[in-house]
């Protein structure tokens, strides 16, 4: 078990973000100390935050993240979600040149 300090620092985030995936339930400790509220995790959990930092690296949101995680999103739901993205994109680069 790591505490979430050295989680936070192996995953390369905060330990407020990871507080906030927790919040969000995108990466829940492995356990939580009922006394002190201390959040622990396990290696086999890093996957899971590298997953998360690499689809919002894409542009995906953190409900959407939820969702590709949590739910059985087919392969073909997630290339609507990463085209819905593509369009904002460009849409938003079309509006900064005006």
């Amino acid at each position: 078990m790591l505490k979430i300090g050295e989680f936070s620092r192996i995953g390369q985030v905060s330990v407020k973000t990871l507080r906030y995936y927790d919040k969000m339930d995108l990466l829940k400790p492995q356990q939580i100390d009922p006394i002190t509220g201390y959040r622990n995790y396990s290696f086999e959990q890093l996957p899971r935050l590298n997953r998360i930092l690499a689809l919002k690296g894409l542009g995906l949101s953190l409900e959407q993240i939820g969702q590709l995680l949590n739910d059985d999103i087919t392969a073909e739901q997630l290339r609507g979600m990463l085209r819905y993205k593509q369009v904002e994109i460009q849409q938003s680069m079309l509006e900064e040149k005006k």
